[in-house]
């Protein structure tokens, strides 16, 4: 493990710890001292981003309760072989996908997803992949994330530009685009391409 991925990870925890401090604690020093740890936790977030410390404030440090992962789902989607791919507003290609909303299984959510980013209808059908972000995908990201992917059916419609992306197209797997890797990475394109290919898909976890 890298330097930096080691900080991260340490920064990550402390954070994790501090919010479960906060939540759970009623003894006013004991609140004050955890606040200081989600402080550092923070400061080290921002030190070895490089992202300016208000900014990670407002993203790592803004939830209370016991802090879980939070849920990322991906749908592939296939036609002739080749996968569904949407463009991003900052050029870079994705599996259609986005955080989990509530009242929404993983599977509703990746229908959703597909629907809003890529114009298309479309059924879930079979779970590939739940992978531990930090373990698969860069750059980090102050949360830890649980990345679910889903191999899913186009029933029709057809793309339109949004707010969220700008064109889709499909893609053979040895001509794949730029991608998001923060999103999906290039091994985790070629895992849905391999579980495309088998009905025997066992699903990977970390």
């Amino acid at each position: 493990m890298d330097e930096s991925l080691r900080w991260l990870k340490w920064a990550a925890e402390l954070q994790a710890l501090a919010q479960a401090g906060l939540w759970y604690s009623k003894d006013p020093y004991d609140i004050e001292r955890f606040e200081r740890i989600r402080d550092i936790a923070a400061e080290i977030m921002a030190h070895k981003t490089d992202v300016p410390i208000e900014k990670v404030r407002n993203l790592f440090c803004n939830e209370s309760g016991y802090q879980t992962p939070k849920i990322d789902t991906r749908a592939a989607i296939f036609e002739d072989g080749r996968i569904l791919l949407v463009r991003e507003n900052d050029g870079l290609w994705s599996l259609p996908g986005g955080w989990a909303d509530i009242g929404l299984s993983v599977g509703e959510n990746a229908v959703k997803e597909v629907r809003e980013e890529a114009g298309l209808e479309a059924r879930a059908e079979r779970l590939i992949a739940v992978l531990d972000h930090a373990r698969h995908n860069r750059p980090l990201n102050a949360h830890s994330i649980c990345k679910v992917f889903i191999l899913c059916t186009a029933l029709g419609g057809r793309f339109e530009a949004n707010i969220e992306t700008t064109e889709s197209g499909y893609f053979p797997e040895d001509a794949l685009p730029p991608l998001s890797e923060g999103k999906n990475s290039t091994e985790q394109v070629r895992m849905c391409f391999a579980a495309n290919r088998d009905p025997d898909w066992k699903v990977l976890f970390d």
